[in-house]
């Protein structure tokens, strides 16, 4: 997720609104800004995204060199990080898991695809569409980055049914599609020193915050630790 840069006075206009089993999606266009709205709550948009390359590109350096590592990226929405991923040749397997199909139709074919169709046309893509809480528990699949960004931050989630994520246990359910060693990143629109210290109980290594500067407010951060082994 991210925070909106400052628009333009003109209101926005909605490209597509859609009603699914986690309530209603819209993609509107604000000036020359598309925003993804979730449930009346503003998720995230094109201004920047600067933050989200970061999350993948903070994971495939904490890898130190590990031969074409698979990554997970838990959300895919206006398509930042998979775009940095597909940009980088040394990962392999590309996984994106995105919940809501609305967001996949606007990649594959819609307004977002400008931004992500090289990403979507790498080999290397898979894009799962699924609750990412219910697919690190029921995957077999391993990977050796996982990279989140499906709210707003661990003390700001956008579906009450997130925040056990972050807890010890959802943390233990990363752990598991994590290979040993690999790397968890977290996006979080604020830095959390309550969720380094559930990252250091649930028994992740090399726990580290990094702060990405913003035009207004605190920094956008992401929250870097590893799985040991």
């Amino acid at each position: 997720m991210t925070t909106s840069a400052s628009a333009p006075d003109s209101p926005p206009v909605v490209l597509d609104r859609r009603d699914g089993p986690y309530g209603e999606v819209v993609l509107r266009r604000h000036g020359g800004l598309l925003q993804i709205i979730a449930n009346g709550c503003f998720l995230m948009d094109t201004s920047d995204g600067r933050s989200e390359r970061l999350l993948v590109d903070v994971a495939f350096r904490a890898l130190d060199g590990r031969r074409e590592p698979a990554v997970l990226i838990g959300g895919l929405g206006v398509g930042f990080s998979l775009a940095r991923a597909a940009q980088e040749p040394g990962w392999g397997r590309i996984t994106v898991v995105e919940r809501e199909r609305a967001v996949v139709d606007w990649h594959r074919d819609g307004p977002l695809a400008a931004l992500s169709a090289h990403a979507f046309a790498d080999p290397r893509t898979v894009i799962v569409e699924s609750d990412l809480v219910t697919y690190v528990n029921e995957t077999s699949d391993t990977f050796d980055a996982l990279c989140l960004d499906i709210d707003n931050g661990p003390g700001w989630t956008v579906d009450e049914a997130n925040e056990g994520l972050y807890s010890a246990a959802g943390l233990a359910g990363c752990a598991r599609v994590l290979r040993p060693g690999g790397v968890l990143a977290v996006w979080s629109a604020q830095p959390s020193a309550e969720f380094e210290g559930t990252l250091w109980n649930a028994g992740f290594q090399r726990v580290r915050t990094e702060e990405i500067p913003v035009a207004r407010g605190v920094p956008d951060v992401v929250h870097l630790a590893v799985r040991p082994g």
